[in-house]
């Protein structure tokens, strides 16, 4: 029998599910998008939430929220009060669904023009998370006559529901809770976050008042926000006195579907904006909820603005002669843009609501924001001018500092933008220049293996486009009109170590605007791959030679064959190694064949052999003798024709067995005869 592990065993019984208060007090990020002070604050928005829509649908025109000095929050509306007797439909109190039940509430039949038509909590969710997430959890409402209590701790009811006849005319909820530390790992929430969400909710509920009362040393702080006429109020705030612009307000109402086999739902829609040469703020909200993310709105203000202008500047021929259009960053720059709106259906990215993706939304947008902008165009012509003269000032502008910019980069580095100048090279997605690691490949087929192979996060790719010059014998003229070296130096982006006019388009060589780490030259192991290696070398020893002598440059080793025994497979990279493998395997009956060469490999085996920093075998390319290194270059490319012909004559039969010659049967290869 098998040793014991003393390990639990995973089966049929290993399988459970949190209940109850466990569903959020364990997996709070689940909910609330984090178990830090963020999630803390959404579960301050989320009941917060519930007292919007109250207000929204026309029942109380203040919400009060009360920050307490031990960390408790307080969230008072003046709306009809929640519902918490009993329900006959369900069975149950009702309390029990909005306090105890996750995806309980009243507001799901909203298309249906049910309650809260336009709503910020869909998903019933909100309330009941954050009472399970409380150290305790007081409720207060007031409706139908009766004054209702309840009282939970860490989840659990304490005492059932209590419930008195009121005679006062004022109905409501009022909420009381402390976030709980076991669920949370910061409870402190901030004075700014309170006064952020109440100011942006004050903007988009026009005419409700939002209170802040923040308790000091046992004293209340008050602060109230509140916008009578909405978001226009506030773009106005936003762009001040100077603005190029008056502040406009458009509104619409649409219906529609995100599919055909979805129900129609109803989109209300509303903007404001003005141009402005000093401020640019751009803010959505969908039923409330601030969309730092965007989504549909912001794919949609962004397409209609940009056609729009666009079309008003090939109207009025305000563009020059082969100019380029304007992209959204001319406009933005500009821009002064708020929309508020809602919907009856809405499909939130996730429950933290930071961004929305209804395609009926965006669609909706576009095409009411196009329409409008064409109406204004032709009943402002004097706005219209300003716009358009602004927008063409900021991409003129952007376009000017963008070439000055890479004019500096090139004297600085001799580079312009590589990714798109230099054929073919493939760049990596980190900026470190310490994670930085440049394959210098032979072909179009390599590039392909290692593309596929390679860790796109820090390793980028440089092909080799047929037989580089042998740069030891070319002269400078010849050697900076080869387009494969002047490519291979701009990827590189240090400059040139020569001083000469034949260089005067590239930059002096700086180490500091290396843009690797590692320069790993990776050809096939073969005779071709080993003359490319070389002519790579020899380009590097005498236009960049700080790079050898520093240690930068690297060859990756290829496997010379694959061995296979069953399941396993050992490479080995010289005859040694393959000699020691054979042996360890003995009469055992394994499959031996020649390494294929890089464009031929396998991803999963290029990324082993060769890519893969734990398991690749790289040889650093850092001569002791800087002049041996030299002495060994000029005689194996250089002029010296009689040096290397004596090294051949000396040296050939060493290389007998990977020489491709023919000899007749019996015959001496010429080199001994």
């Amino acid at each position: 029998m098998p040793k014991s592990t003393g390990k639990q065993q995973y089966g049929n019984d290993s399988i459970s599910a949190l209940k109850g208060a466990d569903r959020v007090r364990k997996r709070p990020g689940v909910i609330f998008g984090s178990d830090g002070l963020e999630g803390c604050e959404h579960a301050v928005f989320e009941i917060l939430s519930n007292a919007i829509d109250e207000a929204r649908e026309g029942h109380g025109d203040t919400i009060t929220i009360t920050r307490y000095e031990d960390k408790s929050i307080e969230v008072e509306d003046f709306g009809r009060g929640c519902p918490v007797d009993w329900n006959e439909k369900e069975q149950k109190f009702n309390w029990e669904l909005v306090f105890c039940e996750l995806y309980a509430g009243g507001k799901y039949n909203n298309l249906e023009g049910d309650n809260y038509e336009y709503s910020l909590g869909l998903n019933g969710l909100g309330t009941c998370a954050t009472q399970y997430a409380s150290e305790y959890f007081d409720a207060l409402i007031h409706r139908d006559g009766f004054e209702y209590s309840l009282h939970f701790e860490k989840g659990e009811n304490i005492g059932g529901l209590q419930k008195a006849p009121w005679s006062g005319k004022k109905t409501g909820s009022r909420f009381r809770w402390k976030p709980d530390l076991d669920v949370f790992t910061d409870i402190n929430i901030p004075v700014e976050f309170f006064l952020d969400v109440l100011k942006r909710q004050a903007v988009v509920n026009a005419g409700v008042t939002f209170r802040f009362r923040n308790q000091v040393n046992g004293k209340f702080e008050t602060t109230d926000f509140q916008y009578q006429n909405g978001i226009v109020d506030y773009v106005r705030e936003l762009s001040g006195e100077n603005a190029l612009t008056t502040p406009v307000f458009w509104q619409t109402e649409r219906r529609g579907r995100d599919r055909v086999d979805k129900p129609d739902y109803k989109v209300k829609l509303s903007v404001s904006f003005c141009f402005s040469n000093t401020v640019n703020i751009i803010e959505h909200y969908h039923n409330s909820s601030w969309l730092e993310h965007g989504g549909s709105p912001e794919k949609a203000m962004r397409s209609a603005f940009v056609s729009a202008i666009d079309a008003y500047l090939r109207q009025q021929g305000k563009y020059q002669k082969a100019e380029s259009k304007i992209t959204w960053n001319d406009i933005q720059d500009c821009l002064v843009f708020v929309s508020n709106n809602f919907s009856t259906q809405t499909s939130y990215e996730n429950q933290t609501k930071k961004a929305i993706n209804n395609k009926f939304v965006q669609e909706a947008m576009t095409d009411f924001l196009k329409s409008q902008m064409e109406v204004y165009f032709i009943e402002n012509p004097f706005d219209a001018g300003k716009i358009a003269e602004q927008v063409l000032i900021n991409k003129r502008s952007r376009e000017s500092a963008e070439k000055a910019r890479l004019n500096i980069k090139k004297k600085l580095s001799g580079n312009v933008d590589i990714s798109n100048r230099v054929q073919k090279f493939v760049d990596c997605r980190t900026k470190d220049t310490e994670r930085r690691e440049l394959y210098i490949v032979e072909g179009d087929s390599a590039l392909g293996s290692v593309k596929l192979s390679r860790d796109a996060e820090f390793q980028g790719i440089m092909p080799v486009r047929g037989k580089i010059l042998n740069c030891l014998k070319a002269d400078f003229g010849k050697i900076f009109k080869s387009e494969i070296i002047t490519d291979l130096l701009k990827v590189l982006g240090c400059g040139v170590e020569v001083h000469d006019k034949r260089a005067k388009d590239m930059a002096d060589f700086d180490l500091m605007n290396l843009r690797w780490n590692k320069v790993v030259i990776c050809t096939d192991a073969d005779v071709d791959g080993y003359q490319i290696r070389t002519l790579i070398l020899t380009m590097l020893y005498r236009l960049t030679p700080t790079l050898i002598q520093r240690g930068y440059v690297y060859i990756a080793e290829s496997p010379l064959y694959e061995i296979n025994y069953k399941e396993k497979t050992w490479f080995a990279y010289n005859e040694t190694e393959k000699t020691n493998i054979l042996s360890e395997l003995g009469d055992r009956k394994y499959t031996i064949q020649r390494s294929k060469g890089l464009g031929e490999n396998e991803p999963d085996m290029m990324w082993l052999t060769t890519m893969n920093p734990a398991t690749r075998r790289l040889i650093k390319v850092m001569p002791e003798d800087v002049e041996r290194t030299a002495q060994v270059f000029d005689l194996l490319l250089g002029d010296n024709l009689s040096g290397r012909k004596d090294h051949i004559a000396e040296n050939a039969y060493n290389y007998l067995e990977v020489a491709d010659i023919a000899c007749p049967s019996g015959a001496a290869p010429p080199l001994l005869k």
